[in-house]
């Protein structure tokens, strides 16, 4: 007996309300297109205006300041999508999506976003949900940035970045070990800083290196850490 073949879309997280006749002739409409490592993927100010799914692999939106410092705004992992805003309005790309891995991506034009959009309420609904988490995301870095120092917005990233994993005695794990210059860049400060910071908290005892991870031996603490800086 013949097995159906999975549709390659399946996990990505916006499409998963569709059917699979419905996926299927999504994935029928869109262009396919494999990246390399460090490949440059959207250029920030880029006049394309596709939507991309992304089906495998990891990727990150940047752009750089006037004095060359690297701001990062996400990274972007399977089952995400990008590019939905100059989709949506049109208007040239806000970030560079450069692809930290080999990376599979499915991109559809923006006028069959729009069609599948009006047929599939389903669709609808999860790019609203999905843009409202961008929204919310950004409204915590404009708070974070507007009311916190450096440190206290390193610990808050340090947080943020293990906040999927937590071991059997509640400590919090960041694996893979990021590199200080790519915390740097989401909080605005340079790598000498969150290198600091990350070698006072070895020394406090809120954070072992241990191979292959970062383990925040006591996040309630570390949060509190953040916090306070907040009542004063």
């Amino acid at each position: 007996m013949e097995i159906d073949s999975i549709p390659r879309l399946a996990g990505i997280g916006v499409l998963k309300e569709l059917s699979r006749e419905e996926l299927m002739s999504v994935e029928r409409g869109c262009r396919w297109r494999r990246c390399a490592r460090g490949q440059l993927v959207i250029d920030h100010l880029g006049s394309d205006r596709d939507i991309y799914f992304l089906v495998h692999g990891t990727v990150r939106a940047t752009v750089y300041s006037q004095s060359g410092r690297q701001i990062t705004f996400a990274d972007i992992e399977a089952g995400g999508c990008f590019g939905d805003l100059s989709a949506i309005d049109g208007r040239p790309r806000s970030a560079s999506v450069v692809a930290l891995t080999d990376v599979d991506l499915a991109c559809m034009s923006p006028q069959l976003f729009w069609a599948v959009l009006r047929e599939q309420p389903a669709f609808a609904m999860a790019m609203l949900k999905h843009l409202a988490g961008i929204v919310r995301r950004l409204d915590d870095r404009v708070v974070e940035f507007s009311t916190l120092g450096v440190r206290n917005r390193i610990y808050a990233e340090l947080l943020r970045l293990g906040k999927a994993e937590l071991d059997q005695q509640g400590a919090v794990v960041i694996s893979p070990v990021p590199r200080h210059a790519d915390i740097a860049s989401r909080v605005s400060t340079n790598r000498e800083a969150v290198t600091r910071e990350i070698n006072q908290l070895g020394r406090d005892g809120l954070l072992s290196k241990q191979r292959g991870r970062w383990v925040i031996e006591d996040p309630q603490r570390l949060a509190r850490m953040v916090e306070e800086h907040h009542h004063r």
